[in-house]
């Protein structure tokens, strides 16, 4: 902050890339040139996974993990509503199309979860399919854990769109050296 006035010191438009400790971001969190693309933060990751660093691996052992272990918690809550039923003594069939329904959801997640990491879904069918989601969250999580055990989940289709944006920017910024003002004019 400037003493005399309280304006910060960093010119508008700019970020301060000092973190609340006071030391500075690493390169991954800078553009590669001014006004460049930035790379888009994942859940649990940030932006570590373009450079693998600040703990990269041991934040996707640790989202492994904790994928495992609410797959794991969610089988024993499902676990329950099956002996639910099963107390309830509502029959063979209507168990029967409960736990298809579980099943089918689950793999139905899991496939859309999974598509999910590669490309970038439809939002209208993601809003359609929230329902069937939701039931199957069983799936979701598997491919969560799954993905973890590659890479950081969504990291392939981030670092493929960063990468383009940072060419394109490249490209650009490529063609455009020098004042246009100051150009002679061919005559």
């Amino acid at each position: 902050m400037s003493d005399e006035n309280g304006t910060p010191d960093t010119p508008a438009g700019s970020r301060d890339t000092r973190d609340v400790h006071g030391t500075q971001d690493t390169p991954a969190d800078r553009p590669a040139a001014p006004g460049g693309p930035r790379p888009e933060p994942l859940r649990f990751f940030g932006t570590t996974w373009v450079e693998h660093d600040r703990g990269y691996t041991a934040r996707r052992l640790g989202v492994a993990v904790g994928a495992l272990a609410a797959t794991a918690a969610s089988c024993l809550v499902l676990r329950f509503a099956y002996e639910g039923l099963a107390i309830a003594e509502t029959g063979s069939f209507v168990t029967l199309l409960v736990v298809v329904m579980f099943a089918v959801c689950s793999a139905l997640a899991f496939r859309t979860t999974w598509d999910g990491f590669a490309k970038r879904p439809d939002p209208d069918r993601q809003a359609s399919l929230r329902g069937l989601l939701a039931i199957g969250f069983v799936g979701s999580l598997a491919a969560y854990f799954f993905r973890a055990l590659i890479e950081a989940p969504g990291e392939k289709l981030h670092r493929a769109e960063y990468e383009t944006a940072r060419k394109q920017h490249e490209q650009r910024s490529e063609r455009r050296t020098g004042n246009p003002s100051k150009k002679r004019r061919r005559r």
